[in-house]
């Protein structure tokens, strides 16, 4: 398993990755939130590829440079190998390098129940952002 930036070529297989593990209503949230990432940076998606398939991936925020976990997926038969850390621990590496003050996650009634695996790679209650306010990624933009 190689845990990559995202790349163009990318966006089917994470489309159908997002669709096959997410719920409807969380389809639509993360693929607008994917979206508006790609635009302002693409380093902060990251896909776990076995061989050549995708198999993981997680999208990262900077936020009033606080470095935010938004949203991960693991396809259901490679869940529980291990990707889901390696997706945290590679998006971690990507914070600590744009010197970020602290790193949360970002919890919605999508993500509860995966809490443990953030908790499995260190992160406590403490690093769990249930704030009112929205990331810019996930900003409703006016038109």
């Amino acid at each position: 398993m190689h845990v990559r930036s995202f790349q163009l070529g990318d966006t089917s297989s994470v489309k159908e990755l997002l669709e096959d593990v997410l719920s409807e209503t969380c389809y639509e949230e993360t693929i607008e939130a994917f979206a508006r990432q790609l635009s302002w940076d693409t380093e902060l998606v990251l896909i776990a590829q076995e061989e050549e398939q995708v198999v993981g991936m997680i999208i990262g925020t900077i936020d009033n440079n606080n470095g935010y976990y938004y949203r991960i997926a693991v396809a259901t038969a490679y869940q529980r190998k291990g990707i889901g850390k390696a997706l945290i621990e590679a998006m971690k590496q990507r914070f600590l390098g744009r010197n970020v003050k602290k790193i949360m996650v970002t919890v919605d009634v999508h993500n509860e129940m995966v809490l443990p695996v953030y908790e499995s790679a260190g992160y406590s209650s403490d690093d769990f952002s249930r704030a009112a306010h929205r990331l810019s990624i996930v900003k409703k933009v006016s038109v």
